[in-house]
């Protein structure tokens, strides 16, 4: 039936998703789930890659055999060193020269980094010039991060600036607050499973700030159309009034947030896992993490979190007090509801006008005499002195 899918009756507000209703569950869970990703922090830390953590990196012709072969042999020149390196990822790549199999190891001196091109090479038979190798120091990763803080740090302060003067402070302050968690939990999620954190996964870590916000301002500006003069009536809390913009938005949230999800989603496991394109993995992972916290964010946290900042408001508690008031005496009977009909004596006494009741209680009926003064004596309207045309010392006979 046309008008009846759950688009429509979420934009109507028929489909009675109570999400405002149930703020204190999501922010329980909410809060559930920093501590976890806190700890995990502390405990389980990141699995960081050779750009932030040290390391060596080498690229071994993918002419040479399979991913795992390659990865067992460069395990085995390791050990020949004696550094107790080990190989912290290994992955096959593409470039314009040919497909090669990168494996990135830990921190090794410059000999024993030669050592292991050497035994490479011996053991796959090819010339040690064939195989290329990199070493990259803390020192890289460390200015990497320095400058994504900084980079988030005027991200943040822009975003605020932006929506104060495009809503108000307390939607600034959800929005931002939604961000953060929206940080927060994707890095819990990196931290427990143990995703490599690369440069491309602190680029993505920006990228899906702007995905995040986007889907806050889209809610919030719904939010602000159906409260623009809510206390000007009784019908509505504050409250209600948002979350009725949340159904009414959940369904744009949802389809907008599937079709950038679908792109990526491409990017990650048919460009990283079936085609072996190594290098999009770690940005197509945190791409797709993150858009899809954002989107959860966006809609159980950010406007739950306005709800509670608004009813702090002096005039936005008066209202509410004065829409559960009418409500009570709604349900007392102490009041009617508006748009019933009144009792019949009330409204007859209502339909008379009181001008025009005064007046109708001095008008005459109809064959009624008058009930003024007769002048002088006369009777029936005739003039004094009798007689009418007899002269008036006139007997009547």
């Amino acid at each position: 039936m046309a008008g009846s899918g759950l688009a429509s009756r979420l934009y109507r507000g028929e489909a009675g998703l109570d999400i405002v209703g149930r703020r204190k569950l999501w922010f329980a869970v909410a809060g559930l789930l920093v501590l976890v990703s806190v700890l995990s922090f502390a405990v389980l830390k990141f699995s960081l890659g050779i750009e932030f953590a040290g390391g060596n990196s080498f690229q071994v012709p993918a002419s040479v055999g399979t991913l795992e072969q390659t990865e067992v042999q460069v395990e085995r020149a390791l050990a020949t060193t004696g550094s107790g390196a080990e190989v912290v990822t290994a992955q096959q790549v593409g470039s314009t020269s040919g497909e090669y199999y990168e494996v990135r190891t830990s921190q090794l001196s410059q000999e024993q980094a030669t050592d292991v091109k050497n035994e490479l090479a011996g053991a796959f038979g090819i010339n040690a010039d064939q195989i290329s190798g990199n070493q990259v120091s803390e020192a890289w990763g460390d200015q990497v991060t320095s400058r994504a803080l900084l980079g988030l740090i005027i991200f943040v302060a822009v975003v605020a600036v932006y929506l104060i003067l495009r809503f108000e402070w307390r939607m600034a302050a959800a929005a931002i607050v939604s961000l953060f968690m929206n940080l927060i939990l994707t890095a819990g999620i990196y931290s427990i499973v143990g995703f490599e954190v690369t440069p491309s996964t602190v680029i993505g870590f920006l990228t899906i700030l702007g995905f995040a916000l986007y889907d806050v301002v889209v809610v919030f500006d719904k939010v602000q159309e159906n409260t623009r003069g809510i206390t000007a009536n009784n019908n509505q809390t504050y409250g209600e009034a948002a979350n009725l913009a949340l159904n009414q938005s959940l369904m744009r949230s949802l389809n907008t947030s599937v079709v950038a999800l679908l792109p990526v989603g491409g990017l990650l496991f048919i460009g990283a896992g079936l085609l072996g394109a190594g290098t999009l993995k770690d940005l197509g992972l945190v791409l797709f993490v993150g858009m899809a916290v954002a989107f959860l964010t966006s809609i159980l946290l950010a406007t739950p979190l306005l709800v509670l900042l608004k009813n702090q408001e002096p005039r936005i508690q008066a209202h509410n007090k004065r829409v559960l008031a009418r409500r009570g005496a709604l349900a007392r009977g102490e009041i009617a509801p508006k748009g019933a009909p009144r009792p019949a004596v009330e409204a007859d006494a209502e339909a008379i006008d009181p001008e025009a009741a005064a007046l109708a209680g001095t008008a005459p009926k109809v064959g009624a005499r008058p009930t003024g003064k007769r002048s002088g004596g006369a009777r029936g309207g005739r003039p004094s002195g009798g007689g009418g045309n007899r002269p008036g010392g006139a007997k009547r006979r």
